[in-house]
């Protein structure tokens, strides 16, 4: 074993290229349980890669953290609006396997191939996640995922949802993540904020969470990661399956969901001007000022 053997040479973990049934050829006699037996007696076992490097960490890492958790007590403290917001994984709808498993007494038949000319569409859920009242609605997109459709999910919430539960808010916390649709470059989720502030009079406040760090975005843990357990094994054939296991999504904690079908069309490629930039009633925090910032309405006096 020791010319194939790899792994940390000051640490326990270690791996080997060769199978079992090679190892046991090589050895002339055994089979290849009795090799995985003695394998194991030292230390080798069958493992996957495990997911824990994230590259180059972000100076201000954990300065961002602390203070997103303070601009957060900050918000419910004064009762204004805390939400965390992200695009999930887009689907294929139609006769497609769905990871995971279930009880059943007959497993689902589907395609063997996973060739999007064969899906109905492809739909990816965007959803707004309000952490004080364990709440969230989910908006199903049919078309390209852009910033256009993460805003409009925002204006959704806050039209049925968020302007009910918080009848005095004069301001609204967005916790998202660096990258995406909703990251901190694209020009086009800044002017949809903009204008989504100038419709609803509310003081935008948004705080990104740095490269590598999106799954301290409460969203990620307390909604999707539920979704995906809800629909595990169950292929999503039609968008009222997949809208019916969102809405069925629940924890022991209270989580509830809504969730609504978006067939508009949110066009892709659009430009935003330098000069249209400069027009936005922005401003930008001390603190990693690419990552917090708040857009206030349009208006005399707000500058």
């Amino acid at each position: 074993m020791e010319p194939e053997t790899g792994g940390d040479p000051e640490g326990r973990a270690k791996y080997t290229r060769s199978s079992l049934r090679t190892l046991a050829k090589r050895l002339g006699r055994g089979c290849a349980m009795t090799v995985g037996r003695l394998l194991e007696a030292h230390d080798y076992s069958l493992k996957t890669n495990v997911k824990r490097l994230i590259g180059k960490v972000h100076p201000q890492r954990d300065r961002q953290y602390r203070f997103i958790q303070r601009l957060k007590r900050r918000f419910v403290r004064h009762g204004q609006p805390v939400i965390s917001v992200d695009a999930k994984k887009s689907e294929l709808i139609g006769d497609f396997k769905n990871a995971g498993t279930r009880y059943c007494r007959t497993a689902d038949v589907v395609n063997t191939d996973d060739f999007p000319s064969e899906a109905r569409c492809r739909a990816t859920p965007y959803g707004v996640y309000d952490q004080a009242a364990n709440h969230a609605l989910v908006s199903v997109g049919t078309h390209a995922v852009t910033a256009e459709l993460a805003v409009a999910a925002i204006r959704r919430w806050w039209t049925q949802v968020g302007q009910r539960r918080y009848p005095h808010a004069h301001h609204l916390l967005i916790e998202a993540d660096a990258g995406g649709c909703n990251g901190y470059r694209p020009r086009l989720w800044k002017r949809a904020l903009q204008q989504l502030a100038n419709d609803t009079d509310l003081a935008i406040t948004v705080c990104h969470y740095p490269s590598g760090a999106s799954k301290w975005n409460p969203i990620e843990h307390r909604l999707f990661s539920q979704i995906s357990r809800n629909w595990a094994g169950h292929p999503l054939r039609t968008l009222p399956t997949m809208l019916g296991f969102i809405r069925g999504t629940t924890t022991t904690t209270g989580l509830t969901v809504e969730a609504v079908l978006d067939t508009a069309d949110y066009p892709k490629g659009i430009q935003v001007t330098p000069q249209e930039m400069a027009a936005l009633n922005i401003r930008r925090r001390r603190l990693c000022p690419d990552l917090n910032y708040t857009i206030r309405p349009d208006k005399p006096g707000n500058s």
